[in-house]
């Protein structure tokens, strides 16, 4: 059985972060206090000073990079769906004409 995965808003991350910018406490107290493990907070840290406003997007709101990848994935597979039915009729064609 899996453990269901805690989500939290971009506010609550923020203001995480602001704890560690402002708090004068070590990162691993303020972590415990919140109830999340040290690495999570990390990771938001991390991803705050190398996104500023941008970082934590919440789900639907994609960085450029993360929408032009999806954008790119769904075109391959559309792509990948008409080379399998051109492939499929080259073979019903061909043995038609036998």
């Amino acid at each position: 059985m899996q453990k269901e995965q805690r989500r939290f808003t971009r506010e609550f991350k923020q203001e995480a972060v602001q704890l560690v910018k402002t708090g004068g406490k070590p990162m691993a107290q303020i972590a415990r206090e919140l109830g999340i493990a040290d690495s999570t907070l990390y990771e938001w840290c991390k991803q705050s000073s190398e996104h500023g406003e941008q970082a934590f997007p919440g789900s639907g709101h994609q960085t450029p990079q993360e929408e032009e990848l999806r954008r790119l994935k769904r075109e391959l597979e559309v792509t990948r769906q008409e080379r399998d039915i051109l492939k499929k009729a080259l073979g019903v064609f061909s043995r038609s004409q036998l």
